[in-house]
């Protein structure tokens, strides 16, 4: 059966043209005018002489410009490339040529950032070009650079079938699934999948409306929530720890009915916080560009447990393995698998270390499953610090160098070593006020942590560098450190 991931617009225009699809500034579409902006957009790719399957690049800032043409990619048969707004020439120029692109729809300001392929002002191609058919569901869709965009490219390949398989499967959840009397807010970047997919794709598919803005402010966020009523606030982790620096939180938050992280890893500690300051769960999933990108959620869970990033979506299949993809009996930790219609197709442009033959598809992260199917993971395996030949997970050093007195935030890395093969390096940031003495922190360090596990060096930084989702960039400190 032919689908297109666009086609979803259609069907809510039909049941839902007169709601509010998007809020962007003092500018509103309903979703039958998205559902027009879309069929525009499609049709001035058509007329630019675009083919199905020509990569287009996307380098546009979250606005209604960047859903009709990322909307408008997808209905007329092209592969939409969204890139980080935040990067540099040269690494646009390696995924330029790395995607084979044709055509690249920029904001002004992004424009010159773009050479060897033709550039066009978001929202400024019409044409009256017959489109397309529908396509088969397993056309390729969207390439998501996943690594590498200055060095090694690596983007996953997400078909029409996954990315709509995802949203049905975030759909089919009870209780704390979207509906079209929600509204949400739209602040994820939208040239991440869980901002691309999770937030814009789902809301496409449910008819709720969404409220963009390009950046998170803390004061800013709060006036959007207050001025439109927003129901479902899914953000990053670092978001949560600058809002609680706001006055009077609880009465701010009092129309929002779901929060919702992910991306990068909570600590439990920031979201008891929260709770206790505005009485709502924070609830988090677990997911990967891979999977389009959900996984597991704890949204739906009566009684959702502490470190848990909860159970597998409806339709996904999760499993721990070994080093030999054999299942690991109990509660042990071991490779996390996953299986499901939402899995993409390996990597560009060969479709190379993608699910085996199987379905099943390898994430590299460390985890382990309770006797009730919840996810706890414990760390990344391409992260794994080896030392003396004992595995180190930097979580767990991680976990107790925050814990010790004056520390807000801590990083460790692997560096080479002589003696040991690698060695621990860390970096620690101190609380607002506190001045950090390195020895002692080692010292407590000691008394929590096998020897093997303790940093060999610790170095105090002002700040840590972090993706636009919260992550701790390591490729940075690895580079710098």
């Amino acid at each position: 059966m032919d689908f297109n991931f666009a086609d979803l617009l259609r069907d809510t225009a039909r049941r839902h043209g007169d709601r509010v699809a998007l809020v962007d500034g003092d500018r509103r579409l309903t979703w039958a005018e998205l559902d027009a902006a879309v069929e525009t957009a499609a049709r001035g790719f058509a007329a630019a002489g675009l083919v199905p399957g020509y990569r287009v690049i996307l380098l546009v800032a979250n606005s209604i410009e960047f859903v009709t043409s990322y909307l408008g990619v997808l209905r007329s048969g092209l592969v939409a490339v969204p890139l980080n707004t935040g990067l540099t020439k040269p690494e646009v120029d390696t995924v330029v040529a790395h995607s084979g692109a044709r055509l690249a729809v920029t904001d002004a300001d992004l424009a010159g950032l773009v050479e060897g392929v033709r550039t066009v002002r978001a929202g400024d191609l019409q044409g009256d070009a017959v489109l397309q058919p529908t396509l088969d569901p397993e056309t390729l869709a969207v390439l998501l650079y996943t690594s590498g965009t200055s060095g090694d490219p690596r983007a996953a390949m997400l078909t029409h079938r996954a990315l709509s398989a995802n949203v049905r499967n975030l759909s089919a959840l009870g209780p704390d699934r979207m509906g079209p009397e929600d509204v949400v807010l739209g602040v994820l970047p939208m040239f991440h999948a869980f901002g691309l997919n999770a937030v814009l794709g789902w809301t496409v598919a449910t008819g709720a409306a969404l409220v963009i803005d390009q950046r998170f402010d803390a004061a800013h966020t709060l006036e959007l929530i207050a001025q439109h009523e927003v129901t479902r606030l899914p953000v990053a982790p670092p978001a949560l720890h600058a809002l609680l620096a706001q006055p009077d939180l609880r009465t701010a938050l009092s129309g929002v009915k779901v929060v919702l992280t992910g991306a990068s890893a909570l600590e439990r500690s920031l979201a008891d916080r929260f709770e206790q300051v505005t009485g709502l769960y924070v609830h988090q999933g677990y997911g990967l560009t891979e999977a389009s990108p959900g996984v597991t959620t704890t949204l739906d869970e009566e009684e959702p447990k502490p470190g848990s990033v909860g159970r597998a979506l409806p339709n996904v299949e999760l499993r721990i393995a070994d080093e030999q993809g054999e299942d690991v009996e109990g509660d042990d930790p071991g490779e996390i698998l996953i299986r499901g219609a939402n899995i993409f197709s390996g990597y560009w442009p060969d479709g190379v270390d993608g699910p085996d033959a199987e379905g099943w598809y390898r994430t590299g992260d460390v985890g382990y499953l309770d006797s009730d199917g919840d996810l706890f993971l414990v760390d990344r395996l391409r992260e794994l610090i080896i030392v003396s030949g004992f595995n180190v997970f930097p979580s767990e050093v991680e976990e107790v160098l925050v814990a010790a007195d004056g520390v807000l935030e801590a990083a460790v890395i692997g560096v080479p070593s002589e003696e040991t093969g690698e060695s621990i390096k860390g970096f620690i940031v101190a609380e607002a006020g506190t001045t950090l003495d390195p020895q002692a922190v080692a010292a407590y360090a000691s008394t929590r942590l096998a020897r093997f596990k303790c940093p060999s060096e610790l170095e105090v930084v002002e700040q840590l560098p972090h993706s636009v989702t919260g992550k701790v960039a390591k490729g940075r400190l690895r580079a710098e450190g």
